[in-house]
């Protein structure tokens, strides 16, 4: 039995059966017992397209990220999903991949499934620079939907960005490894995203504010895999540094196995720290000190903002910044 049947045994239409199951007020009592005793009857259970007819919302999210694999995408999705249910919606998820014809078919495709408002977690869909059109289509699908940004920055109309200030976060490792007389830190990065050059602008300005040259030869691009961090950083066998700040905890742990591999010791020859503190941090060994960019305060703020956007507030706020955290182990010692 579908909507339709519900409401022709009802007598009524099928919007008015859609309000009975969104819990409209529109409906009288008399209507609303009527169709209820009908579906309970018949044991109907809506579906989330079937609640929308008639309405202004079909209590559905699109939830787009480039690889749902990826420990912080992964985390951050799944509390974007449990508040979302918390507040009666339901998620659709997409994975888009890096490449930007991707991203645009998939931010079009949620949209043609009648999403309420859509969610894009990673800043591989952030701006690449100033004066950049790449993030257009995020734009675009913000003139149908309100759009949030977790971990990236686009500035535009209904567009509502959430993100860890991660040049203070890069800046205050920095800083800190210098202070521990470090001169030769290795900057270690995956891509060139809006939060990794973000980290980069915070390395180039600790080492200028102290006086250091930046170098082009400590700063590595790497695949984001263990094996390949290690094998990479064996094959530099002339590479000489003394610390390593990596943009990312995966990144991070590579470093460890490399000084495992070389008889490096830590943190007293070699100072490591990672980002994202997530759950590699401490199950290495020694334990990564890594910076906390507060993945689940981002997306708690940020389905708190799309609750309010969708309920009709004027007043929220576009440009969220939250400031991160040093979390010291093992792998330095300041």
């Amino acid at each position: 039995m579908n909507i339709y049947d519900i409401a022709e045994i009802a007598g009524v239409s099928i919007a008015t059966v859609s309000r009975v199951v969104n819990g409209s007020p529109n409906v009288s009592e008399k209507t609303r017992q009527k169709v209820m005793a009908v579906i309970e009857k018949s044991n109907y259970t809506p579906n989330i397209f079937a609640r929308g007819l008639g309405l202004d919302s079909m209590k559905t999210i699109g939830i787009l990220c480039p690889d749902i694999s990826d420990a912080y995408m992964s985390e951050a999705v799944s509390i974007l999903e449990k508040g979302l249910h918390n507040h009666g919606y339901d998620c659709i998820l997409g994975c888009s991949g890096d490449e930007r014809e991707m991203k645009v078919y998939h931010t079009e495709l949620l949209l043609s499934k009648r999403i309420d408002a859509l969610i894009m977690v990673g800043s591989a869909y952030a701006e690449k620079g100033e004066g950049c059109l790449e993030a257009e289509y995020v734009r675009q699908a913000a003139e149908k939907v309100p759009v949030f940004l977790i971990n990236g920055y686009v500035e535009g109309e209904n567009i509502y960005c959430f993100y860890g200030d991660d040049r203070q976060g890069a800046y205050d490792v920095t800083a800190a490894l210098i202070r521990r007389g470090k001169r030769r830190i290795l900057f270690l990065s995956d891509s060139h995203t809006f939060s990794a050059r973000q980290k980069m602008e915070g390395y180039e300005a600790a080492l200028s504010e102290a006086g250091y040259p930046i170098l082009g030869d400590l700063k590595f691009y790497a695949r984001k895999q263990v094996q390949y961090v290690k094998e990479m950083l064996l094959m530099h066998k002339t590479l000489e540094f003394d610390s390593v700040f990596a943009c990312n905890d995966t990144l991070a742990v590579g470093v460890l196995k490399y000084a495992k591999a070389k008889g490096i010791k830590i943190p007293e020859d070699l100072s490591v720290t990672g980002y994202n503190n997530s759950k590699m941090a401490v199950c290495c060994e020694p334990e990564l000190t890594s910076v906390d960019n507060k993945v689940e305060i981002l997306c708690n703020k940020a389905v708190d903002g799309l609750i309010r956007v969708l309920e009709g507030e004027k007043d929220v706020r576009q440009d969220n910044k939250i400031v991160c955290e040093i979390v010291k182990r093992c792998t330095t010692d300041f």
